[in-house]
């Protein structure tokens, strides 16, 4: 038996039929039991090496693992902070290209952009309806870039409720996370438990998925993790980085006056940041990386974790520029990914309405 009208199913699948160019099909049921994997990335600026050794290397290992893998440009949560329009539709087509690149296969995964499955926004509103304020002002990224805007939107204060619909519409079971987003997880599992607790079992609980690297620090200050807007240039080191760049950054960057290689995050931050990325970039074990290091000093040592940084990018570098010039190509893996995407939340939330009482 169908679970939604006929006028509905037209609305739910016309973007599809335009892809497909044929007529509407009412999609199968889905089984809860199946394994979901669900996270996004902001296309604001190129990634950096924290980012692709804490989020994207293992987004292209989870492929391999999981029923259905979903991986969304967030394009909606970019935009809690001013965003050129033109020069955010170039960011979204250049993060295709450099997940892409990076080894996101879109026959293994569903890319797509976020702002094109219009679920994401519906059941966001229904969510942010079931939220009390105080729970999102206690958040502890909503204290902290508040404080850096002076006064914070309030785009900016209910994005959390949106990350959680960008979940919760495929019904998603794991998500992979970092440590800082681990307050952000347990708000979708609250607001499943709350839908759950009033219409009945529907979502499952998504469980986190923490990336087994630690933060990346910055180079120029490593009691900070490496972020795409720090102001010093020098501290951050993207994936495009031509090696030149990469060579002098990490000559800047900072270490400490005993010139041995050691890992000991809590009293030689800088250098163990040093050992970290070597042995990330390499897939040595910090303990290889050390003992292949025995009697080299710390400034010899960071133009070694260049050079290994440089071979670690320089194949992903070459592919984002060879893709960066096939906008098309780009356009069209967005566009079959949102297809799919939709094909996937249309039929969730339909449900949703009809628990809420708005079908």
């Amino acid at each position: 038996m169908a679970l939604y009208s006929v006028r509905k199913a037209r609305e739910c699948w016309s973007f599809i039929r335009a892809l497909h160019k044929g007529p509407a099909a009412t999609p199968a049921p889905q089984k809860d039991s199946v394994e979901r994997v669900f996270s996004g990335i902001q296309p604001t600026g190129i990634p950096h090496l924290g980012n692709y050794l804490g989020a994207i290397e293992s987004w292209v290992k989870l492929q391999e693992e999981y029923d259905t893998v979903l991986y969304s440009i967030v394009d909606l949560h970019s935009i809690t902070i001013p965003q050129d329009p033109s020069i955010l539709q170039q960011s979204i087509l250049d993060m295709t290209a450099v997940l892409l690149a990076c080894g996101i296969n879109p026959e293994k995964s569903i890319l797509f952009q976020q702002s094109q499955v219009s679920e994401h926004t519906q059941l966001s509103w229904i969510l942010t309806c079931m939220v009390r304020l105080p729970r999102l002002q206690h958040l502890h990224q909503w204290k902290a870039k508040a404080a850096k805007q002076k006064h914070g939107t309030v785009g900016l204060l209910t994005y959390p409720v949106l990350q959680a619909a960008d979940i919760l519409c495929y019904k998603s079971t794991h998500v992979p996370v970092g440590e800082d987003q681990v307050q952000h997880m347990e708000l979708v599992q609250d607001l499943a438990r709350s839908f759950n607790k009033k219409y009945g079992e529907f979502f499952p609980l998504p469980k986190s998925i923490l990336t087994p690297m630690k933060k990346v620090k910055s180079l120029r200050d490593p009691s900070v993790k490496m972020s795409k807007s720090d102001p010093d240039k020098l501290a951050t080191v993207g994936i495009t980085d031509s090696p030149e760049e990469i060579v002098q950054k990490f000559r800047k960057a900072v270490t400490d006056f005993t010139s041995e290689v050691t890992y000991e995050p809590d009293s030689r931050a800088g250098v163990s940041n040093m050992v970290a990325i070597h042995a990330a970039v390499s897939g040595l074990s910090v303990e290889e990386v050390v003992r292949s290091s025995a009697g080299m000093d710390t400034a010899r040592y960071k133009l070694l974790v260049a050079d290994a940084v440089i071979e670690k990018f320089a194949p992903i570098r070459s592919e984002i520029e060879k893709l960066k010039m096939d906008k098309d190509h780009l356009k069209k893996v967005l566009l079959v990914g949102s297809a799919k995407a939709k094909e996937l939340a249309c039929p969730v939330f339909e449900e949703v309405k009809k628990l809420v009482g708005i079908l």
